[in-house]
């Protein structure tokens, strides 16, 4: 097994590194700080360099590449500023995969170019107050109506929700319990009786709107139906490219906290020396080295795997759960090795610290990965249900 990235990988992976850089990284801590979401034009202005289409057929505007190629572009972009990364990683790894895979040719031709194009963004709207990681609870129904659909119920959680122009719904289709019943609906945003709660700012993801999602009866063309009812397990295989691509911003949190403690290490003195010098430092470096080269060969196995299709549910688990909990402890490490300094919003491991827990919870915890690792492992179903 080969992990070397190829002349044309490395080149992508370049390009993305130096524009996060040059045009996206001085922004991030303002952007940050204000709670400003990405601005349209930078959206449309990485749509037209064509990273918005990454995975996405060329007949819609993208370049359908592998996985892999996308991941390596959100980690660049991820480590300079989170605003940025998600535009790209909302494209490339969400809602719209899901319409690419599972759609019509109609839907596609529909909405994908806005997406490539940067026109328009898509969110998933998943869970609800009383339906988290037990995800067949949801109640949000449709019903039909002549030719539309009349939806009812609310979705919290949703990145995106107030913003995106289009949302990826997840519903009940059918009077069948549990995930049976289960499917899911593209609404558009401005559609009657679609509305939204105020704008919710919480301790990391600031630069990503999130709100309350309310329908009540709601009405969509019965021709936005993406998956009938019964289509639960074909979203959530699905589903697993966007984990890997929270795997990876997971990633570029534990890369970016380890190159600047790094550099801090050697620069700070203490005790008339280099704290570099200490042996504690240099283990925590060590284990920071450690675990963040980990992560990045278990996401790149999973991407590697999947291609332009399905990543295996057991490797993108693994990936997820490892890389989340990687994020997590290597920006606590660097706060630590960066002393009061890492406290201060004056250096970004804080913010990196607050958005490692973040991307930890989203898409399924640390503790429902393990449960979907065993099952995957043992080949057979573990419900947590009494």
């Amino acid at each position: 097994m080969d992990f070397t990235l190829s002349s044309d990988q490395e080149e992508l992976r370049r390009a993305a590194r130096d524009l996060a850089q040059a045009e996206f990284a001085p922004r991030a801590e303002r952007w940050d700080r204000d709670a400003t979401l990405l601005p349209d034009e930078q959206r449309r202005r990485l749509g037209e360099l064509g990273y918005l289409g990454l995975t996405l057929p060329e007949e819609y505007g993208g370049s359908h590449t592998p996985l892999l190629h996308a991941l390596l572009v959100i980690e660049e972009f991820a480590k300079a500023c989170p605003a940025a990364a998600f535009a790209i990683f909302e494209a490339c790894v969400g809602a719209a995969r899901v319409i690419e895979l599972l759609g019509t040719p109609e839907q596609r031709e529909r909405w994908l170019p806005a997406v490539v194009a940067g026109d328009g963004t898509m969110a998933v709207a998943i869970s609800e107050p009383d339906a988290g990681s037990a995800a067949t609870d949801l109640q949000t129904e449709a019903r039909v109506d002549g030719d539309e659909l009349v939806l009812n119920g609310s979705k919290r959680w949703c990145s995106g929700a107030g913003h995106s122009e289009l949302y990826l719904v997840y519903c009940r289709l059918s009077d069948e319990r549990g995930a049976s019943g289960i499917g899911a609906v593209l609404v558009e945003k401005g559609s009657p009786g679609l509305s939204f709660g105020p704008r919710q700012v919480h301790m990391g993801f600031r630069s990503v709107a999130h709100a309350d999602i309310f329908f009540d009866d709601c009405r969509v063309p019965a021709d936005h139906v993406i998956v009938p009812a019964g289509g639960f397990k074909r979203l959530f295989s699905a589903f697993s490219i966007e984990r890997l691509g929270n795997a990876t911003m997971s990633l570029a949190i534990a890369q970016a906290a380890l190159d600047r403690s790094a550099a801090y290490v050697v620069e700070r003195e203490q005790f008339g020396r280099p704290i570099a010098d200490f042996q504690a430092i240099q283990l925590a470096l060590a284990d920071m080295v450690m675990r963040t080269e980990a992560a990045r060969l278990l996401i790149w196995r999973a991407a590697s795997n999947a291609g332009t299709g399905y990543p295996v549910t057991l490797e993108t688990s693994v990936a997820k759960c490892y890389a989340n909990e990687t994020a997590r402890d290597v920006a606590a490490l660097a706060m630590e090795l960066h002393g009061g300094y890492g406290y201060s919003p004056e250096y970004p491991i804080e913010r990196m610290l607050r958005d490692s827990y973040g991307w930890l919870v989203a898409g399924g915890t640390p503790t429902m990965q393990r449960i979907r690792i065993v099952s995957e492992f043992l080949g057979r179903r573990v419900s947590q249900r009494g």
